[in-house]
């Protein structure tokens, strides 16, 4: 049994340290209930970490089957034991969990569980989550199982805390792109742009009185502009996100707004069908507009809830960002933000329409044609 629990132990740490690599935290979680429940010789385990709605943003359990899942209904709320676990951030070992007066009621499909081990997941003191343990297949949980459940939980806790981490400093590095994005294309697009715009206004002024300066002075406009769009294609290529290479557009998108959905307190989420390999100038073009578009909604329209969706209709991609926020007259004047989006969109042949109300939230649409 030492050699087990030793190798088990090993698997678990070996997971956590995956984070670093990457790894879903969903998966490490996972990983860490189905250690804890073998080790511990437990019918049913689960590990929740809650959101700010009531609900658990992250919930996986072993020992109940999809169908069994299917039958209980929505993920769990935060009553009954669970709540009581995060709010009093304390271990609870307990011989029958219903006979306990903080215990509540189950869905009707929901196994019954007698004896109970549970552990708060904590990080400085904030209480993370809860890993739990039920029905010891041979006789109750004991102290030392509740010792070793804690070292699970310690686990699971470095696994959250890299996990923030590394998504905090995703979102720190999307800023820092940005400013160097707006560096790159001042340094390399912006001085000649004005350059070509000297040019033509001399060449206007010229037309007349000498045309042979004038033609010259076209000349140099011909230039200037093959010059500014050659560095601001390279730019461009240069901005592609090396994610959509190695993931594609729909998971690239899928990761973006699940760091959105940890880091705001509005919920954000996404759907997306199966998509068709798409036009690499498409897919940048869709990917920044979701960012501008979700930017808009968590940064200025007081969003509690925001819904992606990717769909494939009809032969080409459609691209919908709604959100519950406080909208906008439509007409009014909304800054650069959505003149850029727009921009976006025709770039890659394709059209943005926006529909909002004051009020009545906002849905920014893209569609580009496959």
């Amino acid at each position: 049994m030492t050699a087990e629990r030793d190798e088990i132990l090993q698997a678990v740490s070996s997971a956590v340290l995956a984070v670093t690599r990457h790894l879903s935290v969903r998966e490490v979680l996972q990983v860490i209930v189905r250690s804890a429940r073998r080790l511990l010789d437990a019918r049913y385990a689960a590990l929740g970490v809650p959101d700010e709605d009531g609900s658990f943003a992250e919930f996986v359990a072993e020992g109940i089957t999809d169908k069994q899942w299917e039958a209980i209904g929505p993920l769990p709320r935060q009553h009954g034991m669970l709540g009581a676990m995060l709010r009093e951030g304390a271990p609870v070992r307990l011989a029958d969990l219903r006979a306990d007066p903080r215990f509540e009621y189950w869905p009707q499909a929901h196994p019954v569980m007698k004896d109970f081990l549970g552990v708060p997941i904590t990080d400085g003191g904030e209480v993370l989550g809860i890993i739990f343990l039920a029905n010891k297949r041979a006789g109750g949980f004991t102290e030392a199982d509740q010792d070793l459940l804690q070292v699970f939980a310690a686990h699971a806790a470095m696994a959250l805390a890299n996990a923030r981490l590394y998504e905090r400093s995703r979102e720190l590095a999307m800023l820092e792109e940005r400013n160097r994005v707006a560096r790159e294309l001042h340094d390399a697009v912006t001085q000649k742009l004005f350059s070509l715009r000297l040019s033509a206004q001399a060449a206007g002024a010229m037309l007349k009185s000498e045309p042979d300066r004038a033609a010259a002075e076209l000349e140099r406009v011909q230039r200037l502009a093959g010059e500014a769009l050659g560095e601001l294609r390279a730019v461009i290529v240069e901005l592609r996100p090396a994610e959509l290479d190695r993931h594609g557009l729909a998971e690239t998108l899928r990761k973006h707004v699940r760091m959105l959905d940890r880091l705001h307190p509005a919920r954000v989420t996404y759907e997306a069908d199966e998509l068709p390999p798409l036009d690499s100038a498409a897919e940048v073009a869709v990917l920044r507009v979701a960012q501008e578009a979700l930017h808009n909604a968590l940064r200025h329209a007081e969003a509690a809830r925001v819904t992606v969706r990717l769909s494939y209709e009809g032969g080409g991609l459609a691209l919908t960002v709604e959100d519950d926020g406080t909208g906008f007259e439509q007409g009014a004047s909304r800054g650069l933000g959505l003149i850029s989006m727009k921009d976006r969109a025709e770039s890659v042949g394709g059209r943005m329409t926006v529909s909002s109300a004051p009020g009545k939230g906002t849905t920014v649409r893209m569609e580009v044609c496959g």
